[in-house]
């Protein structure tokens, strides 16, 4: 498998491609697309697998909730060495920004939350808020992936239109869509990597916004591991992994207390779960996997049914393909799917971007508000607003 180096500069303008740390998987051809109205559909994802040929991976999306698109672009493409650029080659653009909730809003939002898990019925939700950016002339994906590359807020970096390809004749490779939304980012959390019976999962959960000052940022980061408040969101979320594997895998193993992971706005608690699968010749494939864990408290609540109603109540239609999940897999069930955070869709002239933070006892709505507000401006940068 071809592994030249390739910059970013030098992709199509509508790249497709999945970027695991420094090597990225880009897309050649689309060959087709397969959709379904229900992303959490086993069915859907067993039938996009067994249809992949030997040099096929599918490209996919998943909504956040159940009952929600989930879409899979059939490509053939090769791994390589993904270049970070030398210069920033944007162009000088004008910006309108709206901001929903505003953080007086959001901060309600969160109250309300609070409210509902002193009832008893809620143990924790991830309400999150959004930035629509319009620019003129509009952004281009690729120049999204460049900078990307640069301020790097995650090691999944990740370009995937939301809508089908043009399929070629019999025989013949189709092309990526010239047009319609587009879904870009770089997240920094690992749902699930299938290698063989392998499976690797790397929740992130409890955070803090970093400071430029380094003094600041060491007290910052020690004070998150001893945060009684974040370590609970923390261990919601890993139990709640560890609860979904055990259907499928054996040898589950991770640390007793979590570790530090950094971006550069924000450290994170995060905890490296391995497990293998329980039956490595029929077990789930790398999307069975996705859609068996997904979505993970990280993103959505405990209990699952009550958070997911709150999420529905508080926020609206804020999130479709936000908090889901994006990744590959291929022919033999190997793959791997990174959260959907960090992440914008950009359609047309319209960059919508999305932040969440999780709710728990304790929590604070100003606290919340900063917290949104730091991981809003990860993604905020790469449209080249100061």
């Amino acid at each position: 498998m071809a592994r030249d180096p390739i910059t970013p500069a030098a992709l199509a303008a509508r790249p497709m491609l999945f970027a695991s740390g420094e090597q990225a998987y880009v897309a050649r051809a689309v060959r087709r697309t397969r959709t379904t109205p229900d992303g959490a559909d086993p069915a859907w994802a067993d039938e996009v697998v067994a249809g992949l040929g030997p040099d096929e991976r599918a490209l996919c999306a998943l909504s956040f909730a159940a009952g929600a698109p989930g879409l899979a672009h059939v490509v053939v493409g090769s791994e390589h060495a993904l270049q970070r650029p030398d210069r920033d080659e944007s162009v000088e653009r004008t910006y309108d920004v709206t901001e929903f909730p505003t953080a007086d809003e959001y901060a309600v939002m969160v109250a309300t939350a609070l409210e509902r898990i002193a009832g008893g019925d809620l143990h924790k939700v991830v309400l999150g808020r959004c930035l629509d950016v319009l620019s003129d002339p509009p952004l281009v994906p690729a120049e999204i992936i460049d900078r990307l590359l640069t301020t790097r807020p995650g090691r999944y970096v990740f370009s995937v239109p939301l809508v089908p390809g043009v399929e070629g004749p019999p025989g013949a490779d189709g092309t990526a869509p010239e047009d319609g939304p587009i879904l870009v980012g770089a997240s920094p959390e690992l749902l699930v990597r299938r290698a063989g019976a392998e499976i690797s999962c790397t929740p992130l959960a409890g955070s803090v916004p970093r400071s430029e000052d380094p003094d600041e940022d060491l007290r910052r980061a020690g004070e998150l591991q001893q945060s009684a408040k974040d370590l609970a969101e923390h261990a919601f979320v890993v139990e709640a992994i560890v609860h979904a594997l055990k259907d499928v895998c054996v040898e589950i193993e991770y640390p007793a207390t979590p570790e530090l992971l950094s971006t550069d706005t924000v450290w994170h608690l995060a905890t490296p779960i391995h497990a293998r699968l329980a039956d490595p010749v029929d077990g789930p494939s790398a999307l069975r996997l996705a859609q068996l864990l997904h979505p993970t408290p990280a993103v959505g609540g405990v209990p699952t049914a009550a958070a997911n109603a709150v999420i529905a109540d508080l926020e609206g239609d804020l999130r479709d393909w936000f908090a889901g999940c994006v990744g590959w897999v291929d022919r033999h069930g190997d793959g791997e799917f990174a959260i959907t955070i960090r992440a914008a869709v950009m359609d047309g002239p319209r960059l919508r971007l999305f932040a969440g933070a999780g709710i728990v006892a304790g929590s604070d709505p100003a606290a919340e508000v900063r917290e949104t507000g730091a991981k809003l401006a990860t993604m905020a940068r790469v449209t080249g607003l100061p």
